[in-house]
């Protein structure tokens, strides 16, 4: 049994247009990481949570009651740690309120860290509600479409109704995401708070066609049917107006030949849906007219198979 270890969760694309709360995506290439260690004294404890330049974070808490990564890790510690206790340092690759799955990765990153030093490990399925404990104190709501990708890897149905039961949906060959990271934040809680409660039928049924037409083009790899149902005519036109340049970019990812472009969770992150070998010149597409606003920006390609978290050797 380990003394001490080190996971990696990846960022992830919450809500992927279509499916709002129920589906997300794992994004490769940026992460959190948590460091945990055994200790003789009981509990969970934060050592230190640092930032994206590698200096103590400013803002996030090492209150263990007020932290993601700590409570996940409390929740799982309690149900399954034996004697003594886990100190954690937290480790930030994702930018906070970017829409990119910040909070879930360092909950992930946290239970997956502690379930290695538990004398016997559960299954990564099983840590899902642990991870979700974590990330519904940030965002406000009880919902996986982040923690789940991030936790799984690839693309992940996880409706509220199912939970914590998900799905692992299969992914149509040569497709990629280009995903844009503006200089921007966006309060998820706060988003969610600012949504209608109320939607017409049309509205309803339109959104679910889109739905369920998605699923159908990942799992019988019809490309054309995948471009023409990643849409979402609910939550992305209350939130758009939030992102200065989001028209800007969606015309370039378009005009590049993506797939569907829409919000990365509440934004202000972006991301294209595209064919893999076009991927990167739709990133920088995407960069350059994000920068036309004078908003600096950040892009990532990934492939719609990603791995979700792991531990570190």
């Amino acid at each position: 049994m380990s003394e001490q270890v080190t996971a990696f969760a990846p960022a992830s694309i919450g809500n992927v247009a279509v499916g709002f709360d129920m589906l997300g995506l794992a994004l490769a290439g940026v992460g959190d990481r948590v460091k945990a260690r055994r200790t003789a004294a009981p509990g969970i404890t934060i050592a230190a949570v640092y930032g994206l330049d590698g200096e103590p974070h400013p803002y996030l808490s090492t209150d263990p009651e007020h932290n993601t990564a700590s409570i996940a890790a409390q929740a799982l510690w309690h149900d399954h740690g034996d004697t003594g206790g886990i100190e954690i340092s937290v480790y930030k690759g994702i930018p906070l309120q970017s829409g990119m799955g910040s909070s879930a990765a360092s909950a992930v990153a946290a239970a997956v860290a502690v379930n290695a030093l538990l004398s016997t490990p559960l299954p990564a399925e099983a840590l899902l509600s642990y991870a979700m404990a974590g990330e519904q104190y940030a965002s406000g709501g009880l919902h996986a479409d982040n923690v789940a990708p991030s936790l799984l890897g690839g693309l992940v149905f996880c409706p509220p109704v199912l939970l914590p039961e998900v799905v692992r949906l299969p992914v149509p060959p040569g497709i990629s995401v280009a995903l844009l990271h503006p200089e921007l934040q966006v309060n998820t809680a706060q988003a969610r708070r600012k949504l209608a409660k109320n939607y017409s039928m049309q509205q309803w049924l339109s959104q679910q066609g889109y739905l369920g037409g998605f699923m159908a083009a990942c799992a019988s790899g019809d490309i054309g049917l995948l471009g023409r149902t990643l849409k979402d005519v609910i939550i992305e036109p209350q939130r758009s107006a939030a992102v200065l340049c989001f028209d800007a970019v969606k015309e370039a990812a378009e005009k590049g030949g993506a797939l569907g472009f829409s919000l990365s969770g509440s934004g202000p992150s972006m991301f294209a849906m595209c064919q893999s070998n076009a991927a990167a010149n739709i990133a920088v597409a995407m960069e350059q007219a994000c920068r036309g606003f004078g908003i600096e920006c950040q892009s990532y390609v990934s492939s719609m198979s990603a791995p979700g978290a792991y531990i570190q050797e």
